[in-house]
């Protein structure tokens, strides 16, 4: 069944545009009367990052849920992983969070957990999608759900964040990009608490300058600033803090795969990686899974999505799993991707072995890789179409590398990453299949980056 709202990452558009306050009214009504036919608790907590059409989605989300008969807890801003945390502990029958992650401003999105902290399945989002053309009188009186406001849920979840540390971090210098997103608050107040310095940009949000100059998806900035100020490390959170990527006291980046090679190797060397599994995506890149078969982890990969990440760990019982973009799941702290808790995760192997971030760089060699993004009108035929190209260099690259061309589950964008063991095989089948689908697909290229040292989506 196809869906007419929802994406890979819940409901997401231009904010009063595609996600208007009249869909996010009937999202929240539909949600409320999935949690009725489910007999699931009658209360949902929201949160939000920092976007100037928060609030607005926010008031007709919780309209439409207390319309329906569902009381409302409102924790204002706060990172997507926290928001899941309260909905995991409080009690709750979902959360909501409204956020369009690493877009820029002007999107925004709607996308909703259970009372486990995960993002629903499909099926439950194909049947709130149906509960929206549902036509039925609301309660009245007493039976109409109210909205409150607890800005203390959140005490617990910086608890859970200090306790990650118990070594603390007193003498470490953190630069801390917040990309003036729901971090800017919770982040580096975790980091004072365990004792660090913290130099912090990207925290002034006004609405309208979350992931605008830099964040996880722009960590030039953070690169810089820690080698401007002499911090031990930086981090760059994306703008609902569920992502983090990293920089080195010189300043090079250190991505997801980076992030799960340093966590996973630093364990398996105390006799705590069990079983010795990682999880990553099919964008994990070769030479960061060659790293891990040399030390006897396995990395299994997924389609490129946290959700699947999630599920590949609840099925191997991996104890990390996640993406090059620095979205990481440590399913023993909690179900979903959480940027600030991957933060200390790191932190605390930098402490426990008493090493600087730069001497674990050359732990591996990642291998040439590239992503072409090639905006179609249409997605529907695409494989079709190129087929004689795409089976040309799968046979040309096979043994030496990997093609994946996927269309993306938001935009109208075609996604093709070519990974090779040498530059020119992977230039040369990467231009074949990007000038075939500007032939069949009448596709523009809207981007092209390398990212043999840079960050996947």
């Amino acid at each position: 069944m196809s869906r007419k709202y929802f994406g890979t990452d819940g409901v997401r558009g231009v904010a009063n545009k595609k996600l208007t306050s009249e869909l996010a009214l009937s999202l929240g009504q539909a949600a409320g009367r999935w949690l009725i036919e489910t007999d699931q608790v009658r209360r949902v907590v929201i949160g939000m990052d920092t976007r100037r059409s928060g609030t607005m989605l926010c008031s007709a989300l919780a309209a439409g849920l207390c319309s329906v008969g569902i009381d409302v807890v409102l924790l204002a801003v706060a990172p997507t992983p926290a928001i899941a945390f309260v909905a995991r502990t409080g009690d709750f029958g979902m959360g909501a969070i409204i956020s369009a992650s690493h877009n820029p401003a002007p999107d925004n999105g709607i996308k909703f957990v259970g009372h486990d902290g995960c993002k629903l399945t499909d099926e439950v989002e194909e049947r709130i999608e149906a509960l929206m053309e549902a036509s039925e009188p609301g309660p009245v009186g007493a039976g109409v759900g109210v909205v409150t406001t607890d800005l203390a849920a959140l005490d617990a979840y910086l608890e859970l964040l200090v306790s990650v540390v118990p070594e603390r971090l007193d003498g470490m210098k953190v630069a801390v990009d917040a990309a003036h997103g729901a971090g800017y608050v919770l982040g580096p107040r975790a980091l004072e608490l365990l004792g660090a310095e913290v130099v912090l940009v990207g925290a002034d949000p006004d609405g309208m300058n979350i992931n605008a100059e830099g964040g996880a998806t722009k960590p030039e900035l953070i690169q810089e600033l820690t080698k401007e100020v002499g911090a031990d490390v930086g981090v760059a959170f994306d703008g609902d803090a569920d992502r983090a990527v990293f920089s080195d006291e010189q300043g090079r980046l250190i991505n997801g795969d980076r992030t799960i090679g340093i966590w996973a190797a630093h364990y398996q060397q105390s006799g705590e990686l069990v079983p010795p599994i990682v999880i990553g995506t099919v964008m994990s890149n070769g030479g960061f899974a060659a790293y891990m078969e040399a030390r006897g982890i396995t990395l299994e990969r997924t389609p490129v999505g946290d959700k699947y990440v999630a599920q590949a760990i609840a099925r191997t019982g991996a104890l990390v799993g996640g993406e090059q973009s620095g979205h990481i799941i440590f399913p023993r702290r909690g179900p979903t991707g959480d940027g600030l808790m991957t933060m200390l995760e790191l932190l605390r192997v930098l402490k426990r072995e008493g090493r600087k971030a730069s001497a674990f760089y050359d732990d591996y060699e990642p291998w040439p890789q590239i992503m072409i993004n090639v905006g179609v009108e249409s997605t529907a035929g695409w494989k079709e179409k190129i087929a004689a190209e795409l089976e040309q260099g799968e046979t040309e690259i096979v043994g030496h590398g990997r093609i994946v061309v996927r269309p993306s589950g938001t935009q109208p964008v075609i996604r093709v990453m070519v990974e090779a063991d040498e530059y020119a095989l992977r230039d040369r089948i990467a231009d074949r299949i990007v000038s075939a689908m500007e032939r069949e697909l009448g596709g523009l290229v809207h981007g092209r980056v390398d990212l043999t040292y840079a960050l996947g989506d």
